[in-house]
């Protein structure tokens, strides 16, 4: 299973029919190129990135509703087999959309809400678009199941290749937070720690799926099949809003992937009419040690220059990222805009949410709700307009990013006396 290839594979090649569900091709993004379903990411043409083409069936909201209570409800819009459920996987999704009132008062915000992806079962996003790379795996034979990652990726493909039966390898920078290593490495025995940073992992994994026959690295050669898990969050804010679409939504950017797969999820349903067509400004939100996008948007430009990573939101620290300049397309289009704050801004955003909302996030999701807060102070956002505002991950991965900014208030003795001098209350 070659990285890049330009021979199409076709049922030839072993596929069972259906493999793919109702995906019929891979389409290259940019000049429309299409290839056979097979483990290829980039156009032989053109080089550009290539995506899931679909000849979808009639889908009703009372069928995806009678599905499942994880992201297969929606497998008939999905790179996967129609008895996907049969196959052993960590079943993540249909995570909880809560009513933001308490930090949307804080903000200023009428009507906000927070997409909570820190309950799947490995605790971030990554178990969406892991699943679906993971039937794509299968389906194609692979006998690893690998990826370079910032940390959430790895902790996903290593449990979810654990519960598959599936050797598994996963590639870290070697200065990764500590949390996150444990949390790959409890899965799999063949965790291995890379000198330099995410770009430097990425390059690693792409040179290794060139070579090695079998491997199904899932941002690589199963690129494709694995971005499109990513939609399911798109699909779920719009099912647990009463089938409609947010107004705004803020999402952190790293590759770039979630956002364009959010965009393209709200595109589907409306052609689906499952949903109102309506207008939805999209947000990026980035890290300014690692803003490569921001710094574009703000500059007005198109050309993506990559940066060297340098803050403590690892997980969105991609210098060079793939989906970069559609998400500059697709904020301008919408109305929205891509923005950065500091990493003490980022440190703030974290605590925010936690003593509004009761959810401990890691440094993505404090860089979404501090860029949240930025638009709003900025007037980049409409805090009139409903708002969906998206937490990718749990805090307790990333404790080093606050850990010396909390902790006990006051230290006393174990009378009445000492606990009403300390001014507590």
């Amino acid at each position: 299973m070659s990285a890049v290839t330009t021979e199409p594979a076709t049922a030839d090649a072993g596929l069972r029919p259906g493999a793919f569900g109702n995906a019929v091709a891979l389409s290259c993004r940019e000049c429309g190129h299409r290839l056979d379903l097979g483990p290829f990411y980039a156009c032989p043409e053109c080089f550009g990135p290539l995506e899931i083409a679909y000849e979808f069936p009639s889908v009703t909201r009372e069928e995806i509703e009678a599905g499942p209570a994880n992201i297969w409800r929606y497998k008939a819009l999905l790179p996967v087999p129609s008895d996907i459920e049969q196959s052993p996987n960590m079943e993540p999704g249909f995570t909880r959309l809560l009513k933001a009132h308490n930090l949307g008062a804080s903000l200023g915000i009428e009507n906000l809400w927070v997409k909570d992806d820190s309950t799947n079962p490995t605790n971030s996003f990554k178990d969406r678009v892991v699943a679906c790379a993971l039937s794509a795996a299968r389906e194609l034979g692979a006998k690893v199941f690998a990826c370079p990652s910032t940390g959430n990726l790895a902790n996903a493909v290593a449990a979810a290749g654990a519960r598959a039966g599936i050797k598994t390898v996963v590639f870290i920078p070697a200065n990764l937070e500590k949390p996150k290593q444990v949390n790959s490495a409890v899965y799999t025995d063949s965790l291995v720690a890379v000198d330099g940073n995410y770009d430097d992992v990425n390059k690693l994994a792409q040179e290794i799926a060139a070579e090695e026959d079998g491997w199904a690295f899932v941002n690589v050669n199963v690129r494709p099949y694995y971005a499109e898990g990513s939609k399911t969050l798109g699909y779920e804010i719009a099912e647990q809003l009463g089938w409609r679409l947010p107004d705004q939504v803020v999402i952190p950017v790293a590759s770039g992937s979630q956002l364009t797969k959010v965009h393209k999820a709200f595109q589907e349903l409306i052609k689906l009419g499952l949903v109102e067509d309506k207008p939805v400004k999209i947000f990026g939100a980035q890290a300014t040690g690692c803003s490569p996008v921001s710094v574009a948007y703000k500059a007005g430009v198109d050309a993506i220059r990559p940066v060297k990573p340098d803050t403590i939101a690892k997980s969105l620290a991609i210098g060079n990222p793939a989906d970069g300049i559609y998400v500059l397309d697709i904020c301008r289009e919408t109305g929205g805009a891509v923005e950065d704050i500091t990493d003490d801004e980022v440190r703030a955003g974290i605590l925010l949410l936690a003593r509004t909302e009761g959810i401990f996030t890691e440094t993505a999701g404090g860089t979404t709700v501090g860029v949240l807060k930025k638009l709003v102070e900025t007037g980049q956002l409409d805090t009139s307009l409903e708002t969906v505002v998206i937490n990718t991950g749990m805090g307790l991965k990333t404790l080093d990013a606050v850990s010396d900014q909390v902790g006990p208030a006051a230290t006393i003795a174990a009378n009445y006396d000492a606990f009403v001098e300390s001014g507590i209350v």
